[in-house]
This record gives C-alpha cells, sequence and structure tokens, in this order.
C-alpha cells in the first residue's frame, strides 16, 4: 500500500458511513498510524450523498481532503455514490469494494429520472479502476439484524483486502469502544460477514 493510503467511503444519508469512517480512523490509531478523516454531506437526513476520506500515514499528518483522483480504496454503501466518486477522486489503479443494492433517490422513486442499470454501473467501475469486489451484502445485513449493519459488514471488506494495514480484529476491538456490550457481538459478527465476503469473492 501507498503513504499515505488514501480511502473514500461512500453512502446515502442513513447508511453509517460516518460513524463506518470514525471507527476506522480509531482502528488505525490504536495501530500507529497518523489518521485524518474529513466528511462532506449533501442532504443526508433525504437520502443525500455523504462521503468520508479518510487518510493514513506512518510518516506524516496530511490534509484531510484527498486529493483530485489520488483515492486507493473506494468503498461504496451504494453504488450509484461509488459511481459519482469515480470521475472526481478514482484513478486507474483505484479498488473498489461496492454493495450491489442501490437506494432510489426520492426524483427516481418519483419517476422524474431513471436509476441506471446497477450491471452498468459496475461495468463502468471494472473498466475504470484495478479491481472491483462487488459485494450482495444488503441482504446479509438485513439477516444480522437490519439495513444499518451493512457498514460493519462493508468495514469488514475493507479490512480484509490483500495488504490492507488494518484487519477485522483491530476493528473489533474498537466497537467494544462505540457501541454499548449488547450491541457489540452482533456488529463483530457483521465485521466477520464482510471479510468473509472478500475472502469468498469471484470476479
Amino acid at each position: 500500500m501507498m503513504d499515505p493510503i488514501n480511502i473514500v467511503i461512500t453512502g446515502v444519508g442513513g447508511q453509517g458511513n460516518v460513524l463506518a469512517s470514525q471507527i476506522l480512523g480509531r482502528a488505525a490509531l490504536q495501530q500507529g498510524f497518523k489518521t485524518t478523516i474529513g466528511e462532506t454531506f449533501g442532504l443526508s437526513q433525504r437520502g443525500g450523498g455523504v462521503m468520508s476520506h479518510i487518510r493514513l500515514s506512518e510518516k506524516n499528518n496530511y490534509g484531510p481532503l484527498i486529493p483530485p483522483n489520488m483515492a486507493h480504496i473506494i468503498v461504496g454503501l451504494e453504488p450509484l455514490e461509488a459511481l459519482r466518486v469515480l470521475p472526481e477522486y478514482g484513478n486507474e489503479d483505484t479498488l473498489f469494494v461496492v454493495n450491489a443494492r442501490p437506494i432510489y433517490p426520492l426524483n427516481v422513486i418519483a419517476g422524474d429520472v431513471k436509476y441506471p442499470d446497477p450491471k452498468w454501473i459496475r461495468q463502468i467501475l471494472i473498466e475504470s479502476g484495478k479491481r472491483v469486489f462487488w459485494l450482495e451484502a444488503t441482504q446479509l445485513a438485513l439477516e444480522l439484524g437490519g439495513p444499518i449493519m451493512l457498514n460493519m459488514i462493508m468495514l469488514g471488506a475493507l479490512c480484509a483486502l490483500p495488504g490492507f494495514p488494518v484487519g477485522g480484529n483491530d476493528i473489533k476491538n474498537v466497537l467494544k469502544d462505540v457501541f454499548s456490550q449488547s450491541k457489540v457481538k452482533q456488529n463483530s459478527k457483521a465485521v466477520d460477514v464482510g471479510g468473509d465476503l472478500i475472502q469468498t469473492h469471484e470476479d
């Protein structure tokens, strides 16, 4: 991995994007990384885009915003949001970790515009980056207790990428400080599920 490691986590309001970035940041700090996080919010309470920049370095403190087209990893909790991030932050070496199930914006629900075919989104990402991990994570989140579990599944997937310096166990150690005791086990399981998705992924 490069130094700094530039990660974008993107999704829509209500998916737990910000919490995922904060947990990753805490875990990275505990592993000795200099860590900066920047957040950008759309109309998050109305399903608008939410994007977090996380920068990890062994050497220096970097500014919180990733420079244009310098993201090493883009984690999309929602496929269209991953595509939105691509032109500004992606490049031919970017890894994409994307939850396959769409969340339809209000203008799509109202019939004003059409949501792109997810297969088309996937193909654009494949053609634009180094590798795409296209994950059917929403159903697994529902089986674990609800859609809010998605963020921990995707965080577990991120930390299972080959060479990524923060592991799933590092994330689970932080969960004890973030969630009540009754929720730690459930969220820890979600991290493991995400890791399994990467281990068993087929292109």
